[in-house]
Parts: structure tokens; sequence; C-alpha cells
């Protein structure tokens, strides 16, 4: 068997903390609307339940992507990587911006735009993180 290196558990890290993150957003994107129309007041508690993972989770993978970075010589990579790693980061800053939004929205525009967009943007940067970890 292998042994884990730091580099193994870095990205194990940063992988299971995203995944929280994404995976959350869609399986509660799927739960909302059943439990919205049988149990409109557990809407919120649900949500409320999903912030205290989801909030540490999203933290935690900006704190792995730092530490990702601090672990690639950007300066001996294409542009094209370095552009690729300048959206991810940007898309990834925005899914946390926009699920704010949702978090503490009031109107239903507030919470639709930063649901959807956060959502959005967190499959984005994990798009965008298969695709930079696949270039290397």
């Amino acid at each position: 068997m292998l042994s884990p290196t730091g580099e193994s558990i870095r990205l194990f890290l940063h992988v299971l903390a995203a995944s929280v993150w994404v995976g959350g957003q869609i399986a509660l994107a799927g739960m909302v609307p059943a439990v919205r129309r049988s149990h409109p007041q557990v809407t919120k508690v649900l949500a409320q339940a999903f912030a205290r993972v989801a909030w540490p989770a999203f933290g935690l993978t900006l704190l792995t992507g730092m530490w990702n970075l601090m672990a690639v010589d950007i300066t001996n990579t294409s542009s094209a990587y370095q552009a690729t790693l300048l959206l991810k980061i940007a898309v990834a800053i925005a899914s946390g911006a926009f699920a704010a939004v949702h978090a503490v929205g009031k109107s239903k525009a507030a919470l639709a735009v930063g649901g959807a967009l956060g959502a959005l943007c967190a499959i984005g940067a994990m798009f965008l993180g298969v695709v930079l970890t696949s270039a290397s």
C-alpha cells in the first residue's frame, strides 16, 4: 500500500471540502422544492443546518486552496495555466459571495439569484480545479 504524503493529504482535504460545498448545494437544490411543498416551515431549518456544514467547508476550501497555491511555482507554468488558475480563484470567490447574498437575502430575487449563481460558480470552480489538476 502507498503511504499518504503531504500532497495527498492537502489535495484530499481540498477535494473533500469542495465536495461538501458543491455537492451539498446540488443536493439541497433537489430537496428544497419537495420540502417547500410538503413542509414549508422546514425549508429554513434545512438551510440553516446545511449552512453549519457548508460554510466551514467553504473556509477549508479557501485555506487548502491557498496551501495548494504555495505548492505550485506559478512562474514555471504556462500562461494558459495561469489564466485558468486566476479564473478558478475568481469563480470560487464569486461562489462564496453569491452564497452570502443568498444567505442574507430577504427578497425572492436575492434568494433565487444568489443561490443559483452561487451554485453555478461552485460547479465552475470545481470543474476548473479538475482542468488544472489534469494539466499538471
